[in-house]
């Protein structure tokens, strides 16, 4: 069955041009010009992955990830204006697994969703075995996080740099050594990226995010994950 996406943007052309381009590539696509259109089709039918762009009539992108966050941890790429940095951030820290500035090449945007899409289905090669670290369990095989048996939720991508940094406890990864690992190489990011994402592993995980002790910075260098944990909240 091919995997169901919902594009949210109220430019219409662009949105008949990017629905006909991913079906083309095998994808189902629906359409949906305002945020509210856009929340009745995600209630009406779950997608696999929404493409929602930032500039909405009345309810914007921003508003409108962060209601789909509320209800669906379904991967989110945001379409941001003018590749502005601000709004890259401010998507990410509401909960988007990706972000791509327009204007785009449509290869890249496939590029990106299939990523995502591979990320939400644990296409990345790893061990299933749980991960443990004192009382935070990391599970690759149901892609889920717990403390002392309680949930922490975080997007696809989140929960892939957690793995990374888990799979190399004690050791220091650059932002660099961490887009490869969990996006790839060949998909351009920005190093800020990873500091927004890792700041919501840790609003997930750390009992003070504001002074963290399992994720770890390296100031100038990268992040560690600490090896033991056992006192931690």
């Amino acid at each position: 069955m091919a995997e169901q996406i919902l594009i949210v943007d109220d430019d219409t052309r662009l949105s008949a041009m990017l629905a006909d381009y991913l079906s083309g590539n095998g994808f189902s696509v629906r359409t949906a010009a305002t945020a509210n259109a856009g929340l009745a089709e995600l209630q009406r039918r779950a997608p696999d992955a929404v493409i929602l762009d930032v500039m909405l009539p009345n309810i914007d992108g921003f508003e409108t990830c962060r209601r789909i966050r509320a209800v669906s941890e379904v991967p989110v790429l945001m379409l941001t204006a003018k590749g502005e940095e601000t709004d890259r951030i401010v998507g990410l820290e509401l909960g988007a697994d990706d972000y791509l500035p327009k204007p785009f090449n449509p290869r890249e945007l496939l590029a990106r969703l299939k990523a995502i899409l591979r990320r939400r289905g644990g296409g990345m090669t790893r061990a299933q075995r749980v991960l443990r670290f004192g009382r935070m369990d990391i599970d690759p095989g149901s892609r889920t996080v717990r403390i002392d048996g309680r949930d922490c939720p975080m997007t696809s991508y989140q929960f892939d740099l957690l793995v990374a940094l888990a799979e190399n406890a004690g050791r220091m990864l650059s932002r660099e050594q961490l887009m490869d690992m969990v996006k790839g190489a060949e998909l351009e990011a920005f190093d800020r990226s990873i500091d927004v994402h890792i700041s919501r592993i840790r609003a997930a995980i750390e009992k003070d995010p504001k002074h963290p002790r399992r994720i770890i910075t390296v100031r100038g260098a990268g992040y560690v994950l600490a090896r033991y944990q056992d006192d931690e909240g």
